[in-house]
């Protein structure tokens, strides 16, 4: 079996803990440069995550300096086990079915249908990202109306307390002045 070329800027991340995702394996990476692409494929199955993904860097220096630095390091209690990827390859490999040349046409299915499954993936990863940020902003905009809420409350409460202040002390000037007490009845 040939040697397969491997790409010096995308990583397999290898170990990643069931609450990662690719927010957060971005997070973890960018500190050591721009990235391109983050992937975590998904089980068909259960529609999780496999415990690894896949970080690809615009530059080669990035990737290298992060796989140095986060190769062995820990992310939500797992050890991670970071290398440079290999090439994507077809399930069979070159003695399986899909490198027969009779089998173009199902070949070229197959590499249709993924490249419309991952860009449904991936539309839909951005519907959910622009409903997160409308969410966000709507808890935001109700704690802003919460804190003017309970502001306006306080305000009436001291106002209150300072009418029945001034309720209390007419009271007063009244008992002891004779003449208040004449007009006021």
């Amino acid at each position: 079996m040939a040697q397969q070329a491997v790409q010096k800027n995308t990583l397999y991340v290898g170990g990643l803990a069931e609450e990662v995702n690719e927010t957060i394996l971005h997070a973890a990476f960018i500190p050591f440069g721009d990235i391109k692409d983050v992937k975590t494929p998904l089980d068909q199955a259960t529609q999780k995550h496999r415990s690894f993904g896949f970080v690809t860097f615009l530059e080669k220096e990035d990737a290298a300096a992060a796989m140095d630095n986060m190769d062995g390091a820990e992310l939500y209690g797992r050890v991670l086990t970071v290398n440079y990827a290999l090439p994507e390859r077809i399930k069979g490999g070159e003695q399986g079915w899909a490198a027969q040349p009779k089998h173009f046409l199902g070949r070229l299915l197959l590499r249709l249908t993924t490249h419309f499954v991952q860009n449904a993936v991936w539309a839909d990863a951005d519907t959910w990202f622009e409903r997160q940020q409308q969410e966000e902003e709507m808890q935001r905009i109700q704690a802003e109306n919460q804190a003017a809420m309970r502001a306006a409350e306080e305000l009436h409460r001291k106002k209150m307390a300072e009418e029945r202040q001034g309720e209390k002390e007419d009271e007063i000037e009244m008992k002891d002045d004779p003449m208040a007490r004449a007009e006021a009845e």
